[in-house]
């Protein structure tokens, strides 16, 4: 009974991360601030590793990243890689040391996303382009400020969908 709750948990995190891939990648579905609109996969995949060991973190951080390259079309993989490594160690950080609440999900939230986002930023424009304080300041602030706040959100849900398909191991 245990192995068929965590292949229903399972399959309902890779549903919501693709639910939550077609709401961020549809046009006009959530609205523009700044210009900007929130990558809903990344809060989505630390949520998720606060609720996960490790390997299964790892790799719904992988699944999330590399929906974030297709979505994003950049280099494939980076994405993937980013947030597999942040994803473990999110879990790794929750299973060792901290404990799994809203204040903690939105602390890991926040520089997960800063690393992210960061690092995006970082690959993608301050090695290639003259300026790239502007990008920075008008697009992946924005972003990085945006999706802040699904992260309440998204814990939430994690949190009942682990609960509530797993109680026994919770």
């Amino acid at each position: 009974m245990k192995d068929l709750n965590r292949l229903i948990r399972y399959l309902a995190y890779t549903l919501e991360l693709l639910v939550l891939f077609m709401v961020q990648e549809t046009p006009g579905l959530l609205p523009a601030v700044a210009g900007v609109r929130p990558v809903l996969l990344l809060p989505a995949a630390v949520a998720i590793a606060m609720f996960e060991e490790e390997v299964p973190a790892l790799a719904f951080g992988i699944v999330a990243g590399l929906l974030c390259d297709f979505g994003f079309s950049r280099v494939l993989g980076f994405h993937a890689l980013v947030l597999g490594a942040l994803c473990f160690f999110v879990s790794l950080l929750v299973r060792t040391r901290m404990q799994a609440n809203l204040v903690t999900a939105a602390l890991n939230g926040a520089w997960a996303l800063a690393l992210t986002l960061g690092a995006q930023w970082l690959f993608f424009y301050y090695f290639r382009y003259s300026q790239p304080g502007f990008a920075f300041r008008s697009h992946y602030l924005p972003k990085y400020l945006y999706t802040l706040l699904f992260i309440p959100l998204l814990y939430l849900l994690n949190r009942g969908l682990s609960g509530a398909l797993d109680p026994a191991e919770k």
